[in-house]
């Protein structure tokens, strides 16, 4: 009885995440493939190399159209503006979506009217997002200095920001500028799927 038990042990979860389990690329500890040549919303091309120095990077896969990256919006705004003052964080949005609600006139718009403070690319050929196992909007990945992925899934436990009680991207935020690995590294994204152009089979 007592081998069954310990069997039994070592077949269950010692945590309630694990490194890729909701990201169909990427894991955690992979380094993030770059980005180069992305327009912004602000006219300009962006690129990795904006990135430099940063010691914590986020980025959040969104969109306009979605009701959760939506209703993520203001949240995502108070995180830009909670780290606006330590340069040795980057907070950067980018939109995977194709629909017409999603081009980058239509970002340019939404980023004026809602007052982003970050910038606001637009993946036009969706390889990023690909490249990122993004699936859903909104949809946060945190990496460290060496572009590594610490974290990646929902912003924080409730979609409601009323009953939000854990900010898991603030906490790797956190835990990443003092060396160390957020005690949460993935948790199931929330939000509306991106819609990727479908491939025809041959």
């Amino acid at each position: 009885m007592l081998r069954v038990i310990a069997l039994l042990m070592l077949l269950v979860p010692l945590s309630n995440t694990y490194a890729g389990e909701y990201n169909p690329v990427l894991s955690i500890g992979d380094v993030a493939p770059p980005w180069e040549d992305l327009s912004g919303t602000d006219g300009k091309s962006h690129s990795w190399k904006d990135l430099e120095g940063k010691q914590a990077i986020v980025a959040i896969f969104t969109c306009n159209g979605c009701p959760y990256a939506v209703d993520y919006e203001p949240r995502i705004k108070q995180l830009a503006a909670d780290w606006k003052a330590n340069d040795k964080v980057g907070i950067v949005a980018v939109n995977s979506n194709l629909i017409e609600e999603d081009s980058l006139k239509a970002m340019q718009e939404r980023a004026k009217s809602a007052g982003f403070k970050f910038p606001y690319l637009k993946d036009e050929n969706q390889e990023l997002g690909k490249a990122w196992g993004a699936t859903r909007t909104p949809e946060f990945f945190v990496l460290d200095g060496d572009r590594k992925v610490v974290y990646m899934g929902a912003m924080d436990d409730d979609t409601d920001a009323s009953k939000a009680k854990v900010n898991y991207v603030s906490q790797a935020i956190e835990a990443v500028l003092k060396g160390k690995s957020p005690e949460v590294t993935e948790t199931v994204p929330i939000g509306c799927n991106i819609r990727y152009k479908r491939t025809r089979r041959r």
